[in-house]
């Protein structure tokens, strides 16, 4: 039994964890940022994020993507949601929230069809290399992949055109920032949090399947919950992809048994406002919100890298071996720091220490 066990366990995890890390700094006129993503113990890297100072010329973009059962649905979030949350016009009326919200829909609706299947397909590098066909199946589509029509998505035909989606899928917290306005969304377990005057306050639900509202929306669409787990296989109540969970066709897609429907957050930034952390829950399953704002300010005082932050935090995560339990996970985490002179039109004076309402949670994080 117990030479199972280990076997089961290798399958998982790696026999010593891959420390190397994918680090990169950004900066514009508003704010800096430093990333920073490693692999650790498990046996494949499934995070994938996104970082776009300048989504447009007064606009800035921040997104973590916390892949399950692969990394292809992650990286085609990590690809094309930014891309959605620009074009939608209800971004372009200056409704970014509207925009956000329909660009978490409009990836499961991208990831259908043939040309879903083929991106996932080379996404979750199943693409040979060499021949450049997907699996060992000879066909090319006649389309191709020409620039003006990428972003029409137009139905293409082929042997997938059938295809539902995958079953695998994707958290997504995701952080868009204009001049004063913070816009958070969030679908799964994945979190943001704010530094505000050294307090941390989350600006993001972790959807786990057990919260009341979840369980409701569970039920009513015919799943149910084992051991923490929807239908006894997914800890996630939200996510983007998992198109096993939403084949109800009497049920809207934010009524399915899981949704990609995200928690939409607006915040005015202020002058006490430091600093935002989007981070997969590998990071949070280690340290509370206000541990992790209180290891970043200690960290500032002597490093002005932030991806070097980011790196510090990952190494203080991770566990010295599987057996601890927590640790072991993929982490990515992205640190967001404001430029003071942010919140346009503010006075230190008259915006400084304003209540931070939160819809869910509007009471400082918790340190444990």
């Amino acid at each position: 039994i117990q030479k199972i066990g280990i076997i089961l366990e290798m399958g998982i995890y790696l026999s010593a964890p891959k420390t190397e890390k994918f680090s990169e700094d950004g900066e514009n006129s508003r704010l800096r940022y430093g990333l920073s993503s490693m692999q650790g113990w498990r046996a494949t890297m499934e995070d994938a994020h996104a970082a776009v100072t300048d989504l447009d010329a007064s606009t800035s973009f921040f997104g973590v993507y916390d892949g399950h059962g692969g990394k292809a649905v992650a990286k085609f979030c990590a690809k094309y949601l930014h891309r959605q949350v620009l074009k939608h016009e209800a971004y372009l009326s200056g409704d970014i929230g509207t925009s956000v919200q329909k660009s978490f829909f409009r990836m499961d609706e991208m990831m259908r069809g043939q040309r879903g299947w083929r991106e996932l397909s080379i996404l979750g590098d199943k693409l040979n290399k060499f021949t450049g066909m997907i699996q060992g199946l000879i066909w090319s589509p006649r389309s191709g992949d020409k620039n003006d029509q990428v972003d029409d998505w137009a139905f293409e035909e082929g042997p997938h055109s059938d295809f539902s989606g995958p079953t695998s899928g994707s958290t997504a917290c995701i952080a868009v920032v204009r001049a004063n306005q913070l816009v958070i969304a969030n679908a799964g377990d994945s979190r943001c949090v704010i530094s505000r005057g050294g307090q941390a306050y989350n600006l993001s639900r972790d959807h786990k399947p057990d919260l009341e509202v979840e369980r409701e929306r569970i039920l009513e669409a015919g799943g149910f919950i084992h051991a923490g787990r929807v239908n006894g296989s997914l800890n996630l109540a939200r996510a983007i992809g998992d198109m096993e969970f939403k084949q109800n066709k009497y049920l809207p897609a934010e009524m399915q048994i899981v949704t990609a429907n995200p928690d939409v957050n607006i915040v005015e930034l202020c002058h006490d406002d430091e600093f935002i952390v989007l981070a997969c829950d590998g990071i949070w399953d280690c340290m509370s919100s206000q541990q992790l704002v209180d290891f970043i300010h200690e960290q500032l005082k002597s490093e002005t890298k932030l991806s070097k932050v980011c790196e510090k935090v990952l190494d203080r995560c991770l566990a010295p071996s599987t057996a601890v339990g927590v640790g072991c996970d993929n982490m990515t985490m992205i640190l967001v720091q404001f430029t003071k002179s942010n919140p346009a039109g503010a006075s230190a004076h008259d915006k400084s220490s304003a209540p931070l309402e939160v819809p869910f949670e509007s009471k400082p994080a918790e340190t444990e």
